[in-house]
């Protein structure tokens, strides 16, 4: 008490409070901070996550952090959710790092959980969506077996995309020309009007074709400094 008496207002109460939460049990809750608010990365991503997004639409630090992960999506094929295709639902979101690893969506059913690779047939769905209660569409493609093809086609078909292959060994049907043959049919063809014009030429003017290729090499005429230089070599010699 003695002590207590010699101690103002300010150090006392400090005094007292110290005591208090080191002697009892579970007083320092009133302390800790309150952790209710906290949010991961991953939480302000969802919270401020796009099906599409622009440049000018990343105005804050949470908008752009989900613009930075958007960007590392691979937004060539969609991975779907067909639990609720007969009331006319379907989900649909980009493919993520591990998927495109592994082939799903593109080489496999992008049904997510199919993993058929058998028969897949490509599709372009016209993807109907409400973000921040604003209604938008994006073309998307989908790579389902047959049977998830048929549940996304339940109430509406969709545009199929096909792909048409030209194969390298196809032999050519009789009576037709194949590329090559076309291009050597006309060079030969303008290999001969050049003969025939130049024949034209000839016998209007009866001048003979001269044929450079056939003519044997002209002696070249030596200066009188040549001869002397090879005369001075035949001396040495």
């Amino acid at each position: 008490m003695s002590r207590l008496k010699g101690l103002n207002a300010y150090d006392l109460h400090k005094l007292l409070i110290n005591e208090y939460v080191l002697t009892e049990k579970g007083s320092t809750k009133i302390l800790s901070r309150d952790t209710s608010r906290d949010k991961r990365d991953i939480d302000v991503i969802r919270e401020n996550h796009r099906f599409l997004w622009d440049d000018e639409s990343a105005d804050t630090w949470e908008k752009q952090l989900a613009k930075k992960y958007y960007d590392k999506l691979f937004k060539e094929y969609c991975i779907c959710d067909l639990s609720r295709y007969k009331e006319n639902k379907v989900a649909l979101r980009w493919r993520i790092e591990h998927e495109v690893i592994a082939g799903k969506g593109q080489f496999a059913c992008g049904n997510k959980v199919c993993n058929d690779k058998e028969s897949l047939r490509s599709w372009e769905v016209n993807f109907a969506y409400v973000e921040n209660n604003e209604k938008k569409n994006a073309l998307v493609k989908l790579r389902l077996c047959v049977e998830c093809s048929a549940k996304l086609n339940y109430h509406k078909k969709k545009k199929e995309i096909k792909r048409l292959k030209k194969s390298k060994n196809m032999p050519n049907v009789a009576g037709s020309k194949s590329d090559d043959d076309d291009l050597r049919t006309e060079v030969m063809s303008s290999t001969e009007s050049v003969e025939a014009s130049t024949s034209e030429v000839s016998r209007h003017k009866n001048v003979p074709v001269e044929e450079p290729w056939k003519k044997g090499h002209e002696p070249e005429e030596k200066t009188r400094e040549d001869e002397f230089q090879s005369y001075l070599e035949d001396l040495l010699l």
